[in-house]
């Protein structure tokens, strides 16, 4: 799919009322983003060896994360964590997923768009599976009822 496809789906999806993600701002400059959304909406997690269901049911996904260099270490992806997981409970989600990566010492830049295990952990999220070395699945009860 081209960079034009691509930007007319996102439209799609922001016009329809399904946001892709949250971005989080200090004041007024934006610092960082988190995909998340239903696991449904996201037809990539089921063709990934690595990322398909658990079971069938149904989970909100926490995708990933940007976070710009100059606002990495300051606990940015840990507050769009904290908001991703209140904008999921406010739309109803009764449990949230993702798929973190599980290294025994800081990872580079690079492979951590998805997110630190250890973060989640902190979150309260638990591991329900683990089809690679270093690529778990966690989740949260969110205990939501709308």
């Amino acid at each position: 799919m081209g960079a034009r496809a691509n930007r007319a789906g996102l439209k799609q999806l922001v016009g329809a009322g399904h946001p892709p993600g949250l971005i989080g701002y200090r004041g007024k400059t934006p610092v960082g983003w988190v995909s998340l959304g239903p696991r449904k909406d996201y037809a990539r997690l089921e063709r990934s060896p690595v990322m398909k269901a658990v079971d069938d049911r149904p989970v909100w996904s926490v995708i990933c994360f940007v976070v710009p260099s100059e606002h990495r270490g300051q606990g940015v992806a840990r507050a769009l964590l904290d908001g991703a997981i209140a904008y999921a409970k406010k739309q109803g989600a009764r449990l949230i997923e993702a798929y973190p990566v599980d290294r025994p010492s800081r990872s580079g830049d690079g492979a951590m768009w998805f997110g630190a295990k250890s973060m989640y952990d902190r979150a309260g999220f638990q591991e329900v599976a683990r089809r690679k070395p270093g690529r778990p699945i966690v989740r949260l009860e969110t205990g939501s009822r709308r």
